[in-house]
């Protein structure tokens, strides 16, 4: 028997609710799960409801099959940042190339305090630098670009495009590309990644 101290110490990671929101996330059925587990469906449908609480053997023997690490079961969901801010004065500006003199870009990480993101997210301030400073660079995924003021010129692989305030521009990103500031105007961007 489990001790209430146990039991309560448990409750905040619902590792029973973590398991069958896996489960139905493949659409999966219990029996289908025992199979892949070893485990009884009516032994699964007890750990799921809460009822009883893993070993850790069983605890990773469900974890393989779903393909996550035990760590995702000992998440406690209170502490998990669903919401983040990243205040202004808290940013920290960073150059393209660290120890460069000639830097294209300026950026800050616009959602650095956010735990499991799915895309990333920057300010990006561009430089007046000559075309041939102009580097190009490739990255997985694509690239989101929404531009807040001033001209930008994006060469996405061997294409030219102009962005003026307010034009968006959405490209894949392992396409070398790069960045030029066009005049002497400021010129900043919200720049949107998506591995």
């Amino acid at each position: 028997m489990i001790s209430q101290t146990v039991v309560d110490g448990l409750k905040p990671y619902a590792i029973g609710e973590k398991i069958r929101a896996l489960r139905l996330k493949k659409s999966m059925g219990l029996v289908e799960l025992g199979k892949h587990t070893g485990l009884s469906a009516a032994l699964l449908s007890k750990l799921e409801r809460g009822k009883l609480f893993p070993t850790l053997p069983t605890l990773l023997r469900v974890a393989l099959v779903f393909g996550v690490g035990l760590e995702f079961f000992f998440t406690d969901e209170r502490k998990r940042r669903v919401v983040a801010i990243a205040r202004k004065n808290e940013r920290i500006r960073f150059p393209e190339k660290p120890g460069s003199s000639e830097v294209a870009y300026f950026f800050e990480c616009l959602d650095y305090p956010a735990t499991e993101r799915k895309f990333n997210t920057f300010l990006a301030e561009f430089q007046d630098v000559p075309p041939e400073k102009s580097k190009p660079h490739q990255h997985p995924g694509v690239e989101f670009v929404y531009l807040l003021s001033g001209t930008l010129d994006i060469k996405v692989g061997n294409e030219d495009f102009s962005l003026e305030a307010g034009d968006a521009i959405y490209f894949d990103s392992a396409v070398q590309h790069s960045y030029r500031r066009i005049g002497k105007r400021p010129c900043e961007a919200v720049t949107v990644t998506l591995p």
